[in-house]
């Protein structure tokens, strides 16, 4: 009844598409690195850890490429300079020449966001924090992990393995080949990082005990502790969770690493209509209970575009017939027998119920047949990116109305008249279930006004009738500033404007970014 496969990855390539909202007004009264500023900065960093443009360096420009280019290839900006400190007291005293200089910073991980927030909007001074890659101390015991930001999260979970704990963030940016750039935790936590198995291990405003802050006048803000409980007045770090940079550079972050589990097993389920998702979901939730680690779900457009361009195939073509969609459900306990026989249990019951809710499905034998089945739903935005030309939209809305924002989608390109090859191709769902977290995408031929106009603020006021959110997880970056209104009322903006004036009056700290 339930069969297995394995599956291959592909690597995969994205076409270039500019900013289509100028952030630029938040870059007026800012000052551009010149040599004389880069000649301070070589009191503070070696030779090695400077690239710029400009003399004495004269690097050529296309080694700063990879820091001016976003790994999509979406965003581009113009800065001559990167710098690379190895430490906080470096980044601080960074920070505060360029605060006094006023000179815009963009801090830059991993480089792997789909909004351009760890890009330069203009020639902003880029600062890697890749160099700072230091675990500085893990309690076995509390699972307490410390480590710089700059720390890869591959490299955090590779060091947890032995330890018998991993990080609780799974993203598909951590580890996977066509990715030039790895994500790293201090950019996970600055942009407040969703990923695979929050349904498990909650958001990083939860996980995330500690931070180490240098704020745009160069002060460390050291609130990097590792307890799990401190009740004494105003919880600061957690304005600096998802403020994307804006607020301050995170240099160091204090994290509670889960214990890890001992089995996990997956299978992907085929549906006759995306009536029986959320049916589906309250039953696997009540039958597997503490076990459940992930429930994901794909429309079936954009599993077959997966099978299409070679992400795997879970299931025989006979058995995908009458499916409207998928999922995929992961779990995660302590003891294997336990698990299967739960897991097991479930798959019965969905097949020899009255009025199954699944059509057949595929369960994963093997640690291969698991990663097989993960590969087709973390393929998936390579698969739609051989497509076509995507515009993505990472939305938060009620579960019951994933289906019908795509629909709606669709039928507002069909009604202006784009939905066709030469046009818009595809208009596909996915995402996760778990956190009511759906990833809208619109596969096209080509990025144009006439299709953005008909998406926007089309998407974002679908999603407003909702009082959903038109940022999931990704964040705001560049792309959604002028969004935010769809999300946040008047009063919330305001307010956040005020915060961010006060941590950063001279507004130096990824200038351009979240704010409108």
């Amino acid at each position: 009844m339930f069969l297995s496969r394995q599956l291959a990855r592909r690597a995969y390539l994205r076409a270039p598409r500019r900013w289509s909202h100028s952030p630029a007004a938040a870059l007026s009264g800012l000052n551009a690195v010149t040599e004389e500023d880069l000649a301070h900065f070589s009191k503070i960093l070696p030779s090695s850890a400077i690239i710029s443009t400009l003399s004495p360096s004269a690097t050529p420009s296309s080694e700063l490429e990879p820091f001016n280019n976003d790994w999509m290839n979406k965003y581009h900006g113009k800065s001559t300079t990167v710098l690379k400190p190895r430490t906080t007291q470096e980044v601080s005293e960074i920070v505060k020449w360029c605060n006094q200089r006023r000179i815009g910073i963009v801090p830059q991980g991993g480089n792997t966001g789909l909004v351009g927030g760890s890009v330069p909007v203009r020639d902003e001074l880029i600062l890697s924090l890749a160099n700072m890659s230091k675990i500085r101390s893990f309690d076995d015991v509390s699972g307490i992990l410390v480590a710089d930001a700059g720390c890869i999260l591959q490299s955090l979970s590779d060091f947890l393995v032995p330890h018998n704990h991993i990080v609780p963030l799974d993203l598909g940016a951590k580890g996977r080949q066509h990715f030039n750039n790895s994500c790293q935790i201090g950019g996970n936590v600055s942009t407040n990082a969703g990923g695979l198995r929050l349904l498990r291990y909650g958001s990083l405003h939860g996980t995330v005990l500690g931070l180490e802050v240098v704020l745009p006048d160069g002060t460390i803000l050291d609130q990097l502790t590792s307890l799990r409980k401190d009740n004494t007045g105003y919880d600061l770090k957690q304005l600096f969770i998802g403020a994307e940079g804006t607020l301050g550079v995170v240099t160091g972050v204090s994290i509670l690493a889960a214990p890890a589990p001992q089995a996990s097993n997956n299978v992907m389920l085929a549906l006759p209509k995306f009536e029986n998702v959320l049916p589906l979901f309250k039953e696997t939730k009540r039958q597997l209970s503490e076990i459940l680690s992930a429930f994901e779900f794909m429309d079936r457009t954009v599993y077959d575009l997966a099978v299409k361009h070679g992400q795997g195939r879970a299931l025989d073509p006979a058995d995908v017939e009458g499916a409207e969609c998928f999922v995929l459900v992961e779990t995660s306990g302590g003891k294997r027998e336990h698990d299967e026989e739960k897991l097991n249990s479930l798959l019965e019951s969905l097949m020899e119920a009255d009025e199954p809710l699944i059509n057949t499905g595929v369960l994963a034998t093997s640690p291969a047949q698991f990663s097989a089945l993960w590969a087709i739903r973390e393929g998936l935005t390579e698969a739609v990116s051989k497509e076509g030309k995507a515009y993505k939209y990472d939305i938060s809305v009620p579960l019951h109305k994933f289906k019908e924002v795509v629909d709606k989608t669709r039928e507002q390109l069909r009604q202006k008249g784009l939905l066709h090859d030469d046009a818009v191709r595809h208009v596909v769902g996915y995402g996760h279930v778990g956190d009511g977290n759906l990833h809208l995408n619109v596969v096209a031929a080509a990025y144009t006004p006439e299709i953005e106009a008909a998406l926007e603020p089309f998407v974002y006021e679908l999603v407003a009738s909702y009082k959903g959110s038109i940022s999931a997880e990704h964040g705001i970056g560049v792309m959604k500033t002028h969004a935010l209104q769809y999300s946040k009322s008047p009063t919330s903006i305001e307010w956040m404007k005020r915060i961010k004036a006060l941590f950063d009056p001279n507004g130096i700290m990824n200038p351009g970014k979240v704010l409108p």
